[in-house]
């Protein structure tokens, strides 16, 4: 190969380009990107660059040393809007096209939107225009904020949007693919910072298809010790005002007032410029266990992939499947596949959540280190295996890394449950 493309100026598609450069790759290479700036980092976004503890320069992922080795083109601020049939030329919005002997797909996801958010004051946060836009509304002082999303974003955002002062409520708006990981973050920042939050959530308990209802229960608590209200089972129906947003109606008719509205409702892969090539398309593109497409010039890595049948928006995903991605793309074919192994973390008010592993409902749920306190993680957090057939599933962790990152790393190594650790139970 003598040219290769990342489409995606992403997390996944700067460790693609440092895969190529690293394996040995010395030819063109071409990155494309959407937006006007370099690869950055997402998780800060909802937590220390909205409540002022970091700043823009801490969010960058490269610098000039880097991309003066990486001997990179950056086309950014530029979309990507066809690629032809054979994988061989990538179309431009701006009427160009890349004629490339490999793609790599690094494109992501686009968030989620609620009919109406195009008022005044509502916020959908996912890139970093959208967190400057959304600082730069908090920074004009306290008032009534809503944030739609019981995820991670959502509940991360509320807790920093309380810390600022503002009086905070959180409402799950509709079961969506990974709305109960997305909306949870937005909320502890807001909290975190002061304010008087409440998390509405539509399911049952916000994390319980990730967690279980058992320990799903124990992160709700987080909520009301970090003085958030927690209100389930309820949805949005819309969003009230004309030209600048006033307030949000629940799907049982309440009016919550809002002069901010933020929304994190999930997020959907960017696929839509690869209609009409011959790669095949289902929530992501789908790819083998390799993430390679059904040509094998062409991979995909990150939240757009579909890799052998699942979709994982993992910042660890983002960066493992670049190493197996490259080296299958070089090598013409798939020889090595990408075992990833589900991992996610979150910072909710004060705490850090860590999870890694596969829960399934068959799992029983052991708590190896710590205790709870009113059904909260005492002080010290604590650890807990999930387990079946005697083997341990996943682990989770609440303010205790290093054991985590034991357990995890044996996951990681067996590629399928392994035996419960050793930790004793307290």
């Amino acid at each position: 190969m003598r040219t290769v493309t990342v489409v995606g100026a992403s997390l996944s598609g700067l460790y693609a380009a440092r895969e190529l450069r690293a394996q040995g790759f010395d030819g063109r290479l071409v990155i494309v990107g959407d937006e006007p700036h370099h690869p950055y980092d997402r998780p800060p976004l909802s937590k220390d660059f909205l409540t002022g503890r970091a700043d823009e320069t801490q969010l960058a992922l490269t610098d000039a040393e880097e991309s003066a080795e990486l001997d990179a083109e950056w086309l950014l601020g530029v979309r990507a809007r066809g690629l032809d049939a054979r994988g061989r030329t990538v179309l431009l919005d701006d009427g160009r096209a890349v004629s490339t002997d490999g793609v790599i797909i690094a494109t992501g996801a686009s968030a989620r939107r609620l009919p109406g958010d195009g008022l005044a004051g509502v916020h959908t946060p996912r890139t970093l225009d959208d967190a400057r836009a959304l600082r730069a509304e908090l920074s004009r002082g306290p008032r009534s904020v809503v944030v739609i999303g019981g995820g991670f974003i959502g509940a991360e955002t509320a807790s920093s949007c309380a810390g600022l002062g503002y009086d905070v409520t959180l409402v799950e708006a509709a079961p969506l693919p990974f709305v109960p990981q997305l909306g949870a973050e937005t909320a502890s920042s807001c909290a975190g910072l002061g304010y008087d939050v409440t998390l509405v959530e539509a399911a049952p308990l916000p994390f319980d298809p990730q967690l279980g209802p058992e320990m799903a229960a124990v992160c709700a608590a987080l909520h009301r010790h970090g003085g958030a209200g927690l209100v389930t089972g309820i949805g949005v129906a819309g969003l009230r005002g004309s030209g600048t947003v006033t307030g949000v109606e629940l799907s049982d008719g309440r009016i919550l007032p809002a002069d901010v509205v933020i929304v994190g409702i999930g997020a959907a892969p960017n696929t839509g410029w690869l209609a009409g090539s011959t790669l095949a398309l289902h929530d992501g593109v789908l790819c083998d266990d390799g993430c390679v497409t059904a040509l094998p010039q062409v991979v995909a890595v990150g939240d757009v992939a579909r890799v052998g049948g699942a979709r994982a928006e993992h910042w660890t995903s983002a960066t493992e499947q670049p190493r197996v991605a490259v080296h299958n793309l070089l090598a013409g074919r798939t020889v090595e596949t990408a075992r990833s192994l589900p991992c996610f973390w979150s910072d909710q008010y004060g705490a850090r959540i860590q999870f890694a592993g596969r829960w399934h409902a068959a799992d029983t749920v052991r708590i190896t280190e710590g205790a709870l306190d009113d059904g909260a993680p005492a002080e010290g957090g604590l650890l807990a295996l999930y387990e079946r057939d005697g083997r341990t599933t996943a682990v989770l962790s609440i303010d205790r890394p290093r054991p985590f990152m034991k357990v995890r790393r044996e996951l990681a190594r067996s590629g399928d449950p392994v035996e419960p650790a050793g930790a004793g139970a307290s």
